[in-house]
């Protein structure tokens, strides 16, 4: 078992029933300053719309407010969705923040709208849906349901200008470098010159669910990965085995770098941790339906729910895959993520209905894991 794993926090600023966006947002700003107080390495942002449950909207304007509110924790997005947007207006943004913050902020891209990669091979053997180290991999997920959704091309529509397309990822991820370099260069030769954001102070991530293009693009282009168990865990090791192999050396990074996602909700003892995560079922059928993440429910509004087997088949993955529990049980489970990943960080995403249980649960994490002998800075 590896010591000196870093934890970072990700956080979809979720709204809970009865509250309102304000108040989650003034309660993911609180949490990332206590999560620099708890030792957390790095606090990141997700990005997603259209969603009753969820305030994350614009990774960067939640990081901007959230920098003037902490000091030393490393901000980042979780992911900018590249999908609808430009890798001009991306470095600006991001630029703009670093001018004033600088060197604290992590650029993590991440593609939208496209189609989920093809399975691949994993060097890890799964028996039983487990692997060897009995980290539960269980049977993958088909988002092919969500991709048909009409809420989910009104989505689509919505985010994207009239008859605009998505750029190439693999090239918007090449200008995105190369306008932070101060290297971009037209077909035609004309330059462009980010004003601010040349020469940012950025540390770039590409988050991915799969081995394929975003585990690729990061191998080549030498970046740091951020591979997905908490949203696909039956493709975290392809993720994981994908980037490595794909892996070239470059100016930022001399060897593979990765950060693994976990659903985690730590409690006093393994009994309040379960009713803690009772709405946790109920909040992931939302999503996978395609109606947008609900408000996250109370334990009791999560029991009233008539469970059909369609919906316990639609979640049972994330299910059987989130780390509920004591500490000490929850950090057992961690380190045996972190051991059949080969992770060099871990990237912490819990949500409850009461916040003061949410941030008790990263305390009671950041204590176990320092206990443990895990150092909470990265490298």
């Amino acid at each position: 078992m590896s010591s000196g794993i870093p934890l970072g926090v990700l956080d979809l600023v979720p709204i809970s029933s009865g509250s309102t966006a304000p108040e989650a947002l003034r309660n993911s700003i609180e949490l990332a300053r206590r999560a620099e107080e708890f030792g957390y390495a790095r606090y990141w942002f997700a990005e997603h719309h259209l969603n009753p449950g969820v305030a994350g909207t614009s990774p960067a304007v939640v990081l901007a407010l959230t920098a003037a509110a902490t000091s030393t924790i490393r901000l980042g997005s979780g992911a900018v969705q590249l999908g609808h947007r430009t890798a001009l207006s991306t470095v600006e943004e991001f630029g703009l923040i670093d001018a004033l913050h600088p060197g604290r902020f992590d650029l993590g891209l991440g593609r939208s709208g496209g189609r989920p990669s093809p399975p691949l091979p994993s060097a890890t053997p799964i028996v039983d849906g487990r692997a060897p180290n009995g980290l539960r991999i269980p049977p993958r997920f088909s988002f092919e349901r969500l991709l048909g959704s009409p809420r989910i091309a009104l989505q689509r529509k919505l985010l994207l200008l009239p008859d605009a397309k998505s750029q190439d990822y693999a090239e918007q991820i090449d200008d995105v470098l190369a306008l932070l370099a101060g290297t971009y260069r037209s077909p035609e030769g004309v330059e462009a010159h980010v004003v601010p954001g040349e020469g940012a102070d950025v540390e770039v991530w590409i988050l991915g669910s799969s081995g394929g293009t975003s585990a690729e693009v990061a191998g080549r282009n030498g970046l740091r990965f951020a591979a997905n168990y908490h949203v696909s865990p039956a493709t975290v090791l392809e993720a994981a085995d994908g980037y490595r192999a794909a892996f070239q050396p470059s100016d930022a990074l001399d060897k593979p770098y990765v950060t693994v996602s976990a659903d985690v909700v730590v409690a006093e003892d393994d009994e309040t941790a379960r009713e803690l995560a009772t709405g946790y079922g109920l909040w992931v059928r939302s999503i996978r339906t395609a109606e947008g993440a609900i408000q996250f429910p109370t334990p009791d509004e999560a029991r009233a729910h008539v469970w059909t087997d369609e919906d316990r088949e639609l979640v049972q993955d994330r299910v059987d895959t989130q780390f509920v529990g004591s500490p000490g049980r929850v950090a057992d489970q961690l380190e045996r993520l972190q051991e059949a990943t080969g992770a060099d960080e871990l990237l912490i995403t819990t949500i409850t209905h009461d916040h003061t249980d949410r941030v008790r649960s990263y305390e009671l994490l950041a204590q176990e894991w320092s206990r443990r002998g895990h150092s909470s800075q990265s490298s």
